[in-house]
């Protein structure tokens, strides 16, 4: 089954109060699954990070197995094609939780986007946070 991901994490404050989204498309563009989940006080980064892991879990818990991922975040994307390095110790134990979820898909893509092309984790991670 194929599938498109959106995934999106804020922190307003860098640390502060931090939240993280996931949608998931269908191929006709149908939501499959909509995930939001509160961080409490975290970095932007870790916000993004945990966006990638529950969109991640939500996709294989629905059988998804060829998925196409969208990202506004360009650190994590390159982060995890291996471009950069994940240097900071709080993003390694997300980046080996991602590295592991990806290895059960049979296919993926990951690919950046801008903020205008990733409105509806955008929304979603607002909305958690606004509801704290």
């Amino acid at each position: 089954m194929k599938a498109t991901l959106f995934t999106d994490g804020a922190a307003r404050g860098n640390p502060g109060p931090a939240a993280s989204g996931a949608v998931l498309l269908s191929p006709e563009g149908a939501v499959m699954a909509e995930v939001g989940r509160y961080l409490g006080t975290a970095t932007n980064n870790v916000a993004e990070w945990n966006a990638l892991c529950i969109g991640l879990e939500a996709a294989l818990e629905r059988g998804i197995r060829d998925l196409s991922i969208r990202m506004d975040s360009e650190l994590v994307v390159k982060q995890v094609l291996g471009e950069y390095r994940v240097k900071h110790a709080a993003l390694r134990p997300l980046h080996r939780r991602v590295v592991a979820l990806l290895q059960q898909l049979e296919r993926f893509d990951i690919k950046h986007v801008p903020r205008a092309q990733n409105k509806l984790a955008d929304k979603l991670v607002n909305r958690v946070l606004d509801a704290q």
